[in-house]
C-alpha cells in the first residue's frame, strides 16, 4: 500500500472518530455559509407516525425509503428501487395492468426494548439534507434512545443504527404483505432475514425472471424467526445492514449468490468510512447549486419547496431507470382506494410529458449524473423501435411514444388508425433531443454527443423527414399529427414544427468532428423544408395557433401547444426576435389550470412576465397533498402523489425566474419578482456557474466560473 493511500486511510479513520455519537455534529467541508441556509430547512418532527402518510424519504439514487415511527417507537419504513418491476394486476385498473408494476421490495420494522416512549414523549425525527440522513431521538435522559436511518450514497445498502445509554434489546422485522402469496421468504436462513419477488412473466419477455428483494443481518443479531432478528444480548447500539438487489436470475438460488457477492464486497468496508464517504457524496451534491429566496414567508415556503423537491430527485434518480412521475418510489399506502404502497394512478409506464419535469431543472441545478438514467432508457429503447419503424412504414428512422413501458415499443399508427389522445404524437423525440443538446452544451461531453445524443435525434430527424409528405410548395406536411393532447389528428401542429425548427438548427452546428458533410446537408434540406410556425390573431394582435387552418379542432386537455414554441423549443423569448407574439399569445392562452404538468410557470418566465411566474411557481413548490405529512410529498393533481411534476415545474421555473441562457448569452434575473430577494449559485452552458444575490432587486456579488464567462452575462435587473 503507498504512503498516500495509508495516509488517506489514518485521515479518513480520523475523520470517523468524530461521528461515533448520533449527538456530535458533522464537520463540514463547504460553505458555512451556505450551510447553515441548508440546515434551516431540515425537516423536523415532534410527533411520531402514526403511519406510512406521516413518512419523510430517504435514498441514494436507487434504492428509496418511506421513513416513519409508531407512536409505541418502532421505527418503520418501506423499501423502494428504480428497477423493481413487478407483473401487473390483472385484477387492478386498466393502466396497471400494462408496463409492469414498481413495486415496493418490503416493509421493515426496528424496535428497541424497553420502549424509550413507554414513560415519556420526548420525540424529533429531523431529516439532514446535509449529509442524506434521518436522526431520531426517542424519550429523554438515561433512557433515550438515538437512531441514524441513511442509505449509503455509494454502495446498495441501507443502516440503521442504534444508540441508548442504558443496555436494550434491538429488534428487526419483516413485515411483507406479499409474504406466501407472490414472494419468498428464505427458511432457515441463520442469523439473516432473506426474501424475493420472482417474475413468473414467460421467457423472452421484458418482466421475465426479474427477481428483487434484499438480506438483512448485522453483527450479534440472531433469528427469532425466519422473519425477525433481534440481538443476542443487551446492547447500547447496534448497527442493521439491509442489501437490496435487483437481478434477472432463473432462480432465487442464482439470485440470492449475487446478492451474496455483493454483500461481501460491502461487507469489507469500515461502517464509520461509508459512513464519511456516504456524507460527504451529499455535501458535495449541495455545493453543485443552490437557490434560496427570502422577504417573505411565501419566498421562504417556496425555498423550502425548491430545495425539498431536488432533494427528493436526488434520493431517486440515479438508478437503473427513470423517476416515476406518479409517486416516484415514495408512494405510500392509499387507505381511500383501500390500496397498499405497490399502487399508484397510471400504472408502470413511462410519460414522457409527465417524466421530463423532473429532468428538465437538472441542468441548471448541476445534477447531470440525474439526467442518465433517462436518456439510457431511451436510448436502449431506439433500436427496437427504429426497426418496428422500418416494419410498418418502410422507412428509416423512429419515434417515442408518448406513453411506453421501460422497455418501449410502438403501436402501427398510419393515418387511417383512430385518434385518441396518444395515437398520432410523435413530439417526445424531439423534445428528448432538445433536452440532450443541452446536456451536451452543458457537459461538453463528447462521448454522449457521439453515442447517444446522435443516434437520438438522427433517428428522430429520420422519421419526420420520411414519414410525411411534402405540400404543393415543397414544405413538410404534417397531417395526420397530434398537437400533443389536445387537439388530434390537425395539420402542422405547433410542437412538432417548433421542435424541428430547434433541433434541427442546432444539429447543424454541431462540430465536424461530430457530424459528417453529407448528414449536415441532407439536414439543411430539410430545414429549408420546414413549414412557418401557425400564426394567427385573436382578433388583434398576432398570436402563435397551436395548428395550421381552421381552428376548429375539437380539444380533449387543459394544454397550450401553441406555447411549446416559448418552451420547451425556445424559438420565441426575451432578446429574441417576435417577442411580441410570444407575450400576446401567452396572455391569450385559453388553458389557466395551474401545478401538475402545467408549463405556464416556465413559459412567464421565458417572456419576462415575473408576477405571472412567481404566482405559478408559488402554487407548484408550496402545494403538498393535504394527507401526506412531508412538505414536498405534493398533491396528485392529475397525477398520483407524492407528485413529482408539480416539484420539477416549480423548480424549473424558479430557475428562469433567476437565469436563463441562450447560445453564450446568459441573462440575470430576466423575469424576478418586486419584494424577493435570493442568494443563488446556478449552472450554465460550457461548464460555467455563476453565483450571486438579489437584494432589493439588484444583482450583487456576482461571481461567474470561468472568469471569461462575465463578458456573456446580461444583468436584466439594470433594463
Amino acid at each position: 500500500m503507498s504512503i498516500r493511500r495509508v495516509t488517506f486511510a489514518v485521515i479518513t479513520l480520523l475523520i470517523a472518530i468524530a461521528f461515533n455519537s448520533l449527538a456530535k455534529p458533522f464537520i463540514r467541508v463547504h460553505s458555512a455559509k451556505t450551510d447553515t441556509l441548508l440546515n434551516t430547512y431540515n425537516v423536523q418532527w415532534d410527533v411520531p407516525g402514526p403511519g406510512s402518510a406521516q413518512s419523510m424519504p430517504l435514498g441514494n439514487g436507487d434504492i428509496g425509503l418511506n421513513v416513519w415511527v409508531e407512536k409505541n417507537g418502532d421505527l418503520l419504513f418501506y423499501i423502494g428501487k428504480t428497477d423493481a418491476w413487478g407483473e401487473p394486476n390483472e385484477k387492478k385498473d386498466n393502466w396497471m395492468k400494462q408496463g409492469g408494476v414498481l413495486m415496493k421490495l418490503g416493509l421493515i420494522r426496528v424496535s428497541v426494548n424497553p420502549n424509550p416512549l413507554a414513560n415519556s414523549v420526548a420525540f424529533k425525527q429531523i431529516l439532514k439534507l446535509s449529509t442524506g440522513e434521518i436522526l431520531i431521538q426517542e424519550g429523554e435522559g438515561s433512557s433515550a434512545v438515538n437512531m441514524r436511518v441513511w442509505v449509503d450514497a455509494n454502495h446498495p445498502v441501507i443502516r440503521v443504527e442504534t444508540k441508548s445509554k442504558l443496555p436494550a434489546t434491538v429488534s428487526v422485522r419483516l413485515e411483507n404483505w406479499r409474504a406466501g402469496l407472490t414472494d419468498t421468504v428464505l427458511k432457515a436462513h441463520k442469523n439473516q432475514i432473506a426474501w424475493y419477488h420472482h417474475n413468473t412473466a414467460p421467457a423472452g419477455t421484458p418482466l421475465a425472471n426479474i427477481t428483487f428483494g434484499a438480506v438483512i443481518k448485522g453483527t450479534g443479531l440472531i433469528n427469532k424467526d425466519d422473519i425477525s432478528l433481534q440481538t443476542s444480548k443487551k446492547v447500547t447500539s447496534q448497527l442493521i445492514s439491509i442489501f437490496p438487489l435487483t437481478s434477472v436470475a432463473e432462480s432465487g438460488d442464482y439470485w440470492l449468490k449475487k446478492l451474496e457477492q455483493q454483500a461481501v464486497q460491502i461487507e469489507k468496508l469500515k461502517p464509520e468510512q461509508a459512513r464519511v464517504a456516504h456524507q460527504q457524496w451529499w455535501q458535495k451534491f449541495w455545493q453543485r447549486s443552490h437557490v434560496f429566496v427570502s422577504g417573505d414567508e411565501l419566498a421562504n415556503k417556496v425555498t423550502q419547496g425548491y430545495i425539498l423537491q431536488r432533494f427528493i430527485t436526488a434520493c431517486a434518480g440515479r438508478g437503473a431507470y427513470p423517476i416515476k412521475f406518479n409517486g416516484s418510489i415514495f408512494v405510500v399506502d392509499n387507505p381511500e382506494k383501500g390500496e397498499n404502497a405497490d399502487y399508484r394512478s397510471w400504472g408502470g409506464q413511462y410519460w414522457f410529458q409527465n417524466t421530463r419535469a423532473m429532468y428538465w431543472p437538472r441542468l441548471m441545478a448541476g445534477d447531470f449524473d440525474v439526467m442518465l438514467p433517462l436518456f439510457s432508457m431511451y436510448a436502449n429503447i431506439l433500436p427496437a423501435n427504429a426497426a418496428q419503424v422500418k416494419q410498418y412504414y418502410k422507412h428509416e428512422g423512429a419515434y417515442f411514444a408518448e406513453t411506453a413501458p421501460f422497455w418501449g415499443g410502438l403501436n402501427y399508427m398510419g393515418p387511417e388508425v383512430k385518434a385518441n389522445y396518444t395515437n398520432h404524437y410523435f413530439t417526445p423525440i424531439l423534445e428528448l433531443s432538445m433536452m440532450m443538446l443541452d446536456y451536451y452544451e452543458y457537459t461538453g461531453d463528447k462521448i454522449f454527443a457521439k453515442n447517444t445524443l446522435l443516434p437520438v435525434a438522427t433517428a428522430g430527424l429520420q422519421f419526420f423527414d420520411q414519414h410525411f409528405g411534402r405540400d404543393s410548395t415543397g414544405k413538410l406536411l404534417l397531417d395526420p399529427d397530434n398537437s400533443i393532447e389536445m387537439f388530434w389528428k390537425v395539420h402542422n401542429p405547433a410542437p412538432d414544427i417548433a421542435g424541428l425548427h430547434a433541433v434541427l438548427s442546432r444539429m447543424i452546428n454541431l462540430p465536424a468532428a461530430l457530424v459528417d458533410e453529407k448528414t449536415r446537408l441532407q439536414w439543411r434540406k430539410l430545414y429549408n423544408e420546414l413549414p412557418a410556425l401557425p400564426i394567427g390573431n385573436n382578433n388583434g394582435p398576432a398570436v402563435l395557433l397551436p395548428y395550421a387552418g381552421p381552428q376548429t379542432a375539437k380539444s380533449f386537455n387543459s394544454e397550450n401547444p401553441e406555447l411549446y414554441a416559448i418552451y420547451p423549443f425556445r424559438i420565441y423569448g426575451l432578446g429574441k426576435p417576435g417577442l411580441n407574439v410570444a407575450v400576446n399569445t401567452f396572455n391569450a392562452r385559453k388553458q389557466r389550470s395551474k401545478g401538475c404538468w402545467v408549463q405556464d410557470p416556465i413559459q412567464a418566465a421565458m417572456i419576462g412576465d415575473a408576477a405571472v411566474a412567481k404566482d405559478y411557481v408559488s402554487f407548484a413548490l408550496t402545494r403538498k397533498d393535504p394527507t401526506l405529512k412531508f412538505p414536498a410529498f405534493w398533491v396528485k393533481g392529475n397525477d398520483y402523489m407524492p407528485d413529482q411534476d408539480n416539484g420539477g415545474n416549480g423548480e424549473n421555473g424558479l430557475q428562469q425566474m433567476l437565469m436563463q441562457a441562450d447560445g453564450k448569452k446568459i441573462m440575470l434575473l430576466p423575469a424576478w419578482p418586486k419584494g424577493w430577494d435570493a442568494n443563488f449559485k446556478l449552472n450554465a452552458p460550457y461548464n460555467t456557474t455563476v453565483e450571486g444575490k438579489v437584494v432589493n432587486g439588484k444583482l450583487t456579488n456576482l461571481k461567474v466560473i470561468p472568469a471569461s464567462r462575465l463578458a456573456d452575462v446580461i444583468d436584466m435587473s439594470k433594463k
